[in-house]
């Protein structure tokens, strides 16, 4: 096991010598384990060599330095890093069974992330990338092969290429955790702590505040808590912001959840797996075969994604269109699919 710990001179240097190690779990882009040092237990995780894994390192390093800016905080403290392995040493931390509220205190802890930066931080991450048209043109396509009627995806097709230019131009330089999953939130007796940066940018914060009403899309976990944890969860999230900030959630009073929410949806991406986002038509697929991932399927997701925005655009003038053919694909999904479920309510207890 020491001969495959990829603990080297820089971080002896900076660390000592390491105790015993044991390999923990983690995704198939790193390698993580828990190791024993002088001042106590830490975290080492490699990132694994391939495509992407020299932005990997790159993002998950700015992010945590950033994140320390948080008080009280919201990520391990980084310890160490050696640059030449991928390597970054952090703190060890305990994770617990989360509350059954767990949402709230999840959402005030991502609005003091998110709020971690400024404008003078624009450039450290990558902007966060939205959908394109493509995805739009998809969704459209997925309509049309539901059944719903031309005249109601014509009339919402120009309200979604609104939508996309509207998303292009979100207000905010938040820094986004890229994943804030289930699992990538660890529930310490000292409050919660997001890990695993790799896919961090900036961005508008509603993009992943959107998380908790349109089911953590990038996420095995789906959930839908019910309507007055929602409210709660949302408004711990603004009461942080504004603590942090002094200011309002950019874009929010001006309907920008909901357009968070319907960007979400037009992402076919989030039916799968990060490594199985390869430009595949993953709409065009669930309209074809149902398959699982995680807690729900991807017609459950999709089900789930349509009623919320279905509900959410009901008398959003911008949005009208797309309120008369989110609502008629649901309808169809569920005339076609009657045995498609709602997701869970709740948070399994263990992570798969």
């Amino acid at each position: 096991m020491g001969q495959s710990l990829p603990f080297g001179d820089v971080l002896r240097a900076e660390l000592g010598v390491p105790g015993p190690a044991r390999r923990l779990a983690s995704s198939p882009r790193s390698r993580v384990w828990r190791v024993d040092l002088a001042q106590g237990p830490a975290v080492l995780k490699q990132i694994v060599a391939g495509p992407g894994a020299d932005d990997a390192y790159a993002r998950e390093t700015a992010s945590l330095r950033i994140a320390a800016r948080a008080r009280p905080p919201v990520a391990p403290v980084l310890l160490a890093t050696d640059p030449g392995q991928r390597v970054l040493v952090t703190e060890h931390l305990d994770h617990r069974e989360p509350a059954p509220d767990w949402t709230v205190g999840y959402a005030a802890a991502l609005a003091r992330l998110h709020a971690t930066t400024g404008p003078e931080d624009t450039g450290t991450l990558p902007r966060r990338q939205g959908p394109e048209p493509a995805d739009a043109a998809a969704f459209l396509r997925l309509a049309r092969t539901l059944g719903v009627p031309a005249p109601v995806t014509d009339g919402a097709a120009g309200e979604l290429a609104n939508l996309l230019d509207r998303l292009g131009r979100a207000p905010g330089h938040a820094l986004l955790h890229g994943d804030p999953c289930p699992g990538n939130d660890l529930h310490t007796t000292a409050g919660i702590r997001f890990v695993d940066f790799e896919q961090a940018c900036l961005g508008s914060a509603l993009t992943e505040l959107a998380y908790l009403r349109i089911g953590f899309p990038t996420c095995w976990c789906v959930t839908s808590p019910p309507e007055p944890l929602l409210r709660r969860a949302e408004d711990a999230y603004r009461t942080q912001w504004r603590a942090a900030t002094g200011t309002d959630v950019p874009g929010l009073a001006d309907g920008g959840l909901t357009d968070a929410c319907a960007g979400w949806l037009l992402r076919g991406d989030a039916l799968v797996q990060r490594a199985r986002r390869d430009g595949t038509d993953h709409l065009a697929r669930a309209a074809r075969r149902d398959w699982r991932w995680g807690t729900a399927t991807a017609r459950q997701r999709l089900l789930h994604r349509l009623r919320t925005v279905a509900a959410m655009t009901a008398g959003h003038p911008a949005l009208a269109g797309v309120s008369d053919l989110t609502t008629a694909m649901h309808h169809r999904m569920l005339t076609r699919w009657p045995a498609l479920r709602p997701v869970p309510a709740e948070r399994p207890s263990a992570t798969p």
